[in-house]
């Protein structure tokens, strides 16, 4: 599928650096350490879309042998965030957040877990819109599918942004 959306070389340097998993690895064990235990992976990663990967084992596992809600959680925050953080790049300095939660639980999650969001165009749309003191919110939507493509769960997280003067 084409995107509207350019990526600036920061942006595209981002990028790479979360699709090599050596170095995704190295990122998330400094700053989401969770991340790493629960073995998430950056499956794609651009303009238009973030896919995240999280394993069904035993430290993903709740007792009730599905993958623990807050794992689950981890993997659709990290699809919307990823994408956030892509269109912030080399654009300035903001601040972002994490203003609102919700989630829908549609299925037990007993395989690997892929989630996707798709908002890529407009984040990016909306961090270009944004002058220096405004701040805007997106609710991002990450839909976890099983392995059969069946989907598990709906995350809606609305994130809020600040570009910095």
């Amino acid at each position: 599928m084409e995107t509207n959306v350019t990526l600036l070389a920061p942006a595209l340097a981002y990028q790479k650096k979360m699709m090599n998993p050596f170095i995704f690895w190295w990122a998330m064990l400094i700053k989401l350490p969770t991340a790493v235990f629960w073995r998430l992976k950056m499956v794609q990663l651009d303009g238009e879309k973030c896919l995240v990967s999280i394993p069904f084992f035993w430290r993903s596992q709740n007792p009730f042998k599905s993958i623990y809600f807050a794992a689950l959680a981890g993997a659709a925050e990290l699809s919307t965030g990823a994408l956030c953080q892509l269109a912030l790049t080399g654009k300035g300095s903001f601040s972002m957040l994490v203003v609102d939660f919700r989630a829908e639980f549609r299925k037990k999650s007993t395989t690997k877990i892929l989630f996707s969001c798709e908002h890529g165009e407009e984040i990016f749309s909306l961090i270009d819109s944004l002058k220096p003191g405004e701040t805007n919110q997106l609710t991002m939507l990450s839909i976890g599918k099983n392995t059969l493509g069946e989907e598990v769960a709906r995350f809606f997280i609305t994130w809020s942004f600040k570009r910095k003067s």
